[in-house]
Protein backbone atom coordinates (compact mmCIF):
# COMPACT_ATOMS: atom_id res chain seq x y z
CA UNK A 1 0.00 0.00 0.00
CA UNK A 2 1.04 3.59 -0.59
CA UNK A 3 1.85 6.12 2.03
CA UNK A 4 -0.93 8.14 3.60
CA UNK A 5 -0.97 11.79 2.54
CA UNK A 6 -0.08 14.16 5.37
CA UNK A 7 -2.16 17.31 5.83
CA UNK A 8 -0.63 20.12 7.83
CA UNK A 9 -2.46 22.73 9.85
CA UNK A 10 -2.44 26.35 8.81
CA UNK A 11 -0.55 27.25 11.99
CA UNK A 12 2.22 24.78 11.14
CA UNK A 13 2.46 26.05 7.56
CA UNK A 14 2.70 29.63 8.80
CA UNK A 15 5.40 28.70 11.29
CA UNK A 16 7.51 26.96 8.63
CA UNK A 17 6.95 29.73 6.06
CA UNK A 18 7.97 32.43 8.53
CA UNK A 19 11.08 30.49 9.44
CA UNK A 20 11.94 30.24 5.74
CA UNK A 21 11.30 33.95 5.24
CA UNK A 22 13.61 34.89 8.11
CA UNK A 23 16.45 33.19 6.25
CA UNK A 24 18.32 32.15 9.39
CA UNK A 25 18.50 28.56 8.13
CA UNK A 26 18.72 27.05 4.67
CA UNK A 27 15.84 25.17 3.10
CA UNK A 28 17.70 21.91 3.71
CA UNK A 29 18.05 22.68 7.39
CA UNK A 30 14.39 23.66 7.67
CA UNK A 31 13.41 20.53 5.79
CA UNK A 32 15.28 18.35 8.25
CA UNK A 33 13.94 20.26 11.23
CA UNK A 34 10.27 20.21 10.23
CA UNK A 35 10.33 16.98 8.14
CA UNK A 36 8.84 18.71 5.09
CA UNK A 37 10.22 18.69 1.54
CA UNK A 38 12.12 21.89 0.58
CA UNK A 39 9.87 22.48 -2.44
CA UNK A 40 6.82 22.48 -0.16
CA UNK A 41 8.53 24.97 2.15
CA UNK A 42 9.27 27.24 -0.83
CA UNK A 43 5.64 27.03 -1.96
CA UNK A 44 4.37 27.91 1.52
CA UNK A 45 6.78 30.83 1.71
CA UNK A 46 5.61 32.23 -1.63
CA UNK A 47 1.96 31.82 -0.57
CA UNK A 48 2.71 33.67 2.65
CA UNK A 49 4.32 36.57 0.82
CA UNK A 50 1.68 36.81 -1.91
CA UNK A 51 -1.28 36.70 0.51
CA UNK A 52 0.15 38.66 3.43
CA UNK A 53 -2.07 41.68 2.69
CA UNK A 54 -5.16 39.57 3.46
CA UNK A 55 -4.18 39.57 7.13
CA UNK A 56 -4.70 43.32 7.34
CA UNK A 57 -7.86 43.65 5.26
CA UNK A 58 -10.90 45.08 6.96
CA UNK A 59 -13.55 42.37 6.95
CA UNK A 60 -16.32 44.75 8.00
CA UNK A 61 -16.45 46.43 4.59
CA UNK A 62 -17.24 43.15 2.85
CA UNK A 63 -20.19 42.33 5.08
CA UNK A 64 -21.81 45.69 4.46
CA UNK A 65 -21.50 45.35 0.69
CA UNK A 66 -22.89 41.80 0.68
CA UNK A 67 -26.05 42.73 2.60
CA UNK A 68 -28.88 44.27 0.58
CA UNK A 69 -29.73 47.82 1.55
CA UNK A 70 -32.91 48.71 3.40
CA UNK A 71 -34.27 50.53 0.37
CA UNK A 72 -33.79 47.44 -1.80
CA UNK A 73 -35.62 45.30 0.76
CA UNK A 74 -38.58 47.71 0.93
CA UNK A 75 -38.70 47.75 -2.86
CA UNK A 76 -38.81 43.96 -2.96
CA UNK A 77 -41.54 43.86 -0.27
CA UNK A 78 -43.63 46.29 -2.30
CA UNK A 79 -43.21 44.23 -5.45
CA UNK A 80 -44.20 41.03 -3.66
CA UNK A 81 -47.26 42.70 -2.14
CA UNK A 82 -48.42 43.86 -5.58
CA UNK A 83 -47.91 40.35 -7.00
CA UNK A 84 -49.76 38.82 -4.05
CA UNK A 85 -52.71 41.21 -4.46
CA UNK A 86 -52.85 40.47 -8.19
CA UNK A 87 -52.86 36.71 -7.55
CA UNK A 88 -55.64 37.06 -4.95
CA UNK A 89 -57.68 39.10 -7.42
CA UNK A 90 -57.19 36.51 -10.18
CA UNK A 91 -58.10 33.61 -7.89
CA UNK A 92 -61.33 35.41 -6.85
CA UNK A 93 -62.28 35.89 -10.52
CA UNK A 94 -61.81 32.17 -11.25
CA UNK A 95 -64.06 31.04 -8.39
Amino acid sequence: MGRKRISYTAAFKAKVALAAHRGEKTLSQLSAQFKVHPIVISRWKSQLLSQAELVFQDGRAKKKSDDPSVAELYQKIGKLEVENDWLKKKSDEIE
